[in-house]
C-alpha cells in the first residue's frame, strides 16, 4: 500500500457512501511533505513525455499541480472558476459540473499561456465523472496543444471519469484508485 492510500485510511472520511473528505491533508489543510511526494511520482511517471506546461482547476489541484511543476521546470497554469477585472487577455474557456459541489462552472484560462507548440500534463485532485478533465481537454483543443497524460491523486473507478478518458485515448495516471466507498468504507482497486 502506498503512502498516500495509508492517509487516506487514516484521515479520509466517507460521506453517504459516495464523497471522500480528505481536508485534512489536500483540500483544506495541506501536508506539503505529502505534496511533494505527489509531485515526485507524477514527475517520474511523466518524464519521458516532454512536458512544457501543467494545467489544474483551481483550487485542490494547485498544491500537487505545484510540486510537480516544481519537480518538472515547468510553469503551472491554474483554470479560474469565477473570472476578475486582471483577466482581461483573451480568454479560452469550457463549461464543467462539479460532482461534489454540485454546482456548473466555467472554468478560464488566458490565451497567452498555452499555444500549439506546449505539451501539456493536467493534474487534479480527484477523478469521478471527468468532467473537470473534460474541461480543461476541451482548453488544450481549443488552442492546439498537446495534453500528454492526465496525472489524479485519487480516482473513484466505480464512476465513469476514467472510461470518459480512455475513450478519448487519453494517458490516465491515478495514484490512489478506489473501487467502492460502500458502507462508509474505502476499498482500493
Amino acid at each position: 500500500m502506498n503512502v498516500l492510500e495509508e492517509r487516506i485510511l487514516q484521515d479520509g472520511v466517507v460521506l453517504n457512501g459516495e464523497v471522500l473528505k480528505v481536508d485534512a491533508f489536500l483540500n483544506h489543510q495541506i501536508d506539503p511533505v505529502l505534496m511533494q511526494k505527489i509531485g515526485e511520482e507524477f514527475a517520474a511517471r511523466f518524464t519521458d513525455k516532454k512536458i512544457t506546461k501543467i494545467i489544474t482547476i483551481e483550487s485542490s489541484g494547485i498544491a500537487p499541480a505545484v510540486f510537480t511543476g516544481l519537480i518538472l521546470g515547468v510553469p503551472v497554469i491554474v483554470a479560474k472558476k469565477n473570472t476578475s477585472i486582471t483577466m482581461t487577455d483573451s480568454l479560452v474557456s469550457a463549461n464543467v459540473y462539479s460532482f461534489t459541489k454540485q454546482q456548473h462552472y466555467t472554468i478560464t484560462i488566458s490565451k497567452k499561456f498555452l499555444s500549439s507548440d506546449d505539451h501539456v500534463l493536467i493534474i487534479d485532485d480527484f477523478l469521478a465523472n471527468g468532467q473537470a478533465a473534460l474541461g480543461l481537454l476541451d482548453i488544450c483543443e481549443e488552442m492546439d496543444c498537446s495534453v500528454s497524460g492526465v496525472g489524479i491523486v485519487i480516482e473513484k473507478s466505480f464512476q465513469d471519469g476514467r472510461e470518459k478518458l480512455t475513450d478519448k485515448g487519453i494517458d490516465i495516471y491515478s495514484m490512489a484508485r478506489i473501487k467502492s466507498l460502500e458502507n462508509n468504507t474505502v476499498t482500493f482497486m
